[in-house]
């Protein structure tokens, strides 16, 4: 019986190699990169200068919602694991999978806060103050009008020959009179007849009604005259602060990683180009479509451009302890594993919440758009998380 040996490298040091030129040149690269994929949506959407097809914007903003679902999964959650379970490690913790559990806890920590932010109304919102820009809903829209056209004149000509063929049978039924009508309805409200229904067997206006979407159609109609209240804008800003506060923290230490990393640079250089673009494209158009306050116009701003710069000053930084910074510690090792795996929990969370499941399903505008228009979102959705798990086997 044949047994195998593995040796075990646990050097805490790190491959810094010198090209300090290139590494420098990383340092704007990737920052403009990031600045380009996460203000040109900003601008797209908010900048009557920029005249930028709906399509264009409605491909990125699907796009993006992959990118950041695939970050989570791929480049956060996959290697915090690696991090947390390394041999090099010891302690308790070796004990448990701890990335999958930061990441749980994470999830429910999210819920929790968005819960109380949608409950005490964190952020004080005014509704008629309130003011978003989406010109992929443009697209759908237009799609909707000709849907509602070609189905109102479908619904028209089945009326007026319904019409014409039961014209004769109303004629030879006896008109009801005002008693009788009176009657139906005294049984129908002392429960002795049935109840008052709609064609399609649902009793309106039930608080009870648990059907889905909740409430119906009615339901869907009411939300979009209620799209800006203050317990929407509470839970939309809360999700776009735990973005944007999960995608820096992974921002900080892929900036780190590359200022000193080994013969593997190159490679780690050019993938982290696309990466930071692509995660820029996802976080900036939900800053883009979001419903930000008149007065705090600047703040999608502000936060892409936050992350922007985040990137090429963590290079920055990790150049100048390069001789002193030790990727490869059990300190850093389980640090970077913890917030790798909150960034991990963040972005689950936010991306199958706030990105799938409203975009797609509870989004009133999707819902009625045509069926093209929605397998076109998904593919675009799909083809984002595709490539960036694509990149995976680089970074």
């Amino acid at each position: 019986m044949s047994s195998y040996q593995v040796t075990v490298d646990c050097d805490s040091g790190n491959g810094y190699d010198g090209r300090l030129g290139l590494r420098i040149s990383s340092v704007f690269v990737i920052g403009f990169g990031s600045m380009c994929g996460v203000l040109l949506p900003i601008a797209a959407a908010r900048t009557k200068r920029m005249r930028v097809p709906p399509l264009a914007f409605f491909i990125t903003k699907y796009f993006g919602s992959g990118v950041i679902i695939a970050t989570a999964f791929i480049h956060l959650l996959a290697p915090a694991a690696d991090a947390l379970s390394s041999p090099c490690l010891s302690g308790p913790i070796t004990e448990y999978d701890w990335a999958e559990g930061i990441a749980l806890m994470t999830i429910f920590t999210m819920f929790f806060i968005e819960l109380m932010a949608a409950r005490f109304d964190l952020f004080g919102s005014k509704a008629h103050d309130l003011e978003a820009s989406d010109p992929s809903l443009d697209m759908m829209r237009q799609n909707e009008k000709f849907h509602d056209t070609s189905v109102s004149a479908q619904k028209d000509s089945l009326k007026e020959s319904s019409e014409h063929s039961q014209g004769d049978a109303h004629e030879a039924q006896p008109i009801t009179s005002a008693e009788e009508i009176t009657v139906q309805i005294s049984d129908s409200d002392s429960g002795e007849g049935p109840s008052r229904i709609t064609s399609h067997g649902a009793i309106p206006g039930r608080t009870d009604d648990f059907t889905y979407p909740p409430g119906g159609e009615d339901h869907l109609g009411h939300q979009r005259e209620h799209m800006t209240d203050d317990e929407q804008f509470a839970a939309q800003m809360t999700a776009l602060f735990i973005l944007e506060f999960g995608v820096i923290f992974h921002s900080i230490f892929i900036g780190l990683t590359l200022a000193v990393a080994g013969e593997e640079f190159n490679v780690l250089y050019i993938v982290l180009v696309f990466h930071q673009t692509f995660e820029g494209l996802g976080l900036g158009s939900r800053l883009a479509t979001a419903e930000w306050p008149r007065k705090k116009a600047w703040m999608p701003w502000a936060l892409g451009s936050a992350y922007g710069f985040t990137t090429p000053i963590a290079i920055a930084v990790g150049l100048g302890v390069r001789t002193t910074f030790t990727p490869g510690s059990q300190r850093t090792t389980i640090v970077n594993g913890v917030f790798d795996s909150i960034s991990a929990g963040i972005l689950i969370y936010t991306g199958l919440v706030e990105l799938m499941a409203h975009e797609f399903m509870f989004n009133p505008e999707m819902r009625k758009s045509s069926m093209k228009m929605l397998l076109f979102a998904y593919f675009c959705m799909c083809l984002g998380a595709g490539l960036m798990a694509l990149l995976g086997k680089w970074a």
